[in-house]
């Protein structure tokens, strides 16, 4: 008996051998499929990445353009508003020069306007009509014209309240008929050009 029983453990544990040899070899194919099916996957991704790369390695490419576009646009945005200032301030400084030129030249003639004023107010009234001094009248007249065409117009005074920006007081008198800080008198006419004064009047203020 104990002999039966000994040979029907050893014919168990053969059996058992056998299962697990038997289990060993059916798993082994498929770890075989899935490192093939690995090797495929890999095999098959391995173009796309390439693809990839290459697009990739393009992309670069056109961002380095890109850049260096908008580089220079930016260099010629920056030229071209660094040209328009200029162009301004030259525009600015020329018109400065031709005004500064102009009133240069109508102080120097405003004294031949004083004179001329001085000559036709020293003539009597019955000799107006004397050829000559309606030739210096009318000479006179033109002068004015063409100075006011200039831009050049007499400052007003007489009557005014005072205003130093415009008038230069010389004198002051008492006089209750005007008012306090009133312009009584005018004695030397001043001008503009433009909205510049290219003389301040010479006047007598009512204190």
């Amino acid at each position: 008996m104990a002999e039966e029983r000994k040979e029907e453990i050893r014919e168990e544990e053969i059996m058992e051998e056998e299962a697990d040899h038997l289990q060993e070899e059916s798993e082994m194919p498929q770890d075989d499929e899935t490192s093939v099916s690995d090797e495929a996957q890999e095999a098959e991704a391995s173009p796309e990445e390439e693809k990839k790369g290459f697009f990739k390695k393009k992309e670069k490419k056109k961002d380095k353009k890109d850049e260096q576009i908008e580089d220079l646009t930016d260099r010629l945005k920056r030229q071209m508003a660094e040209f328009e200032n200029f162009r301004k301030r030259t525009e600015k400084e020329k018109s400065q020069m031709y005004d500064m030129g102009a009133k240069g030249i109508i102080e120097k003639i405003l004294p031949v306007i004083d004179n001329f004023e001085r000559g036709l107010y020293a003539v009597p009234e019955e000799e107006m009509e004397d050829p000559f001094v309606d030739g210096m009248n009318k000479i006179y007249k033109q002068m004015m014209t063409v100075l006011e065409e200039a831009g050049v117009k007499p400052i007003e005074a007489r009557g005014q309240e005072f205003n130093p920006d415009f008038h230069n007081a010389v004198m002051h008198i008492e006089d209750e008929d005007l008012g306090e800080n009133m312009v009584a008198e005018e004695l030397q006419k001043g001008y503009m050009y433009h909205d510049s004064v290219v003389r301040h009047s010479m006047v007598k203020v009512a204190n």
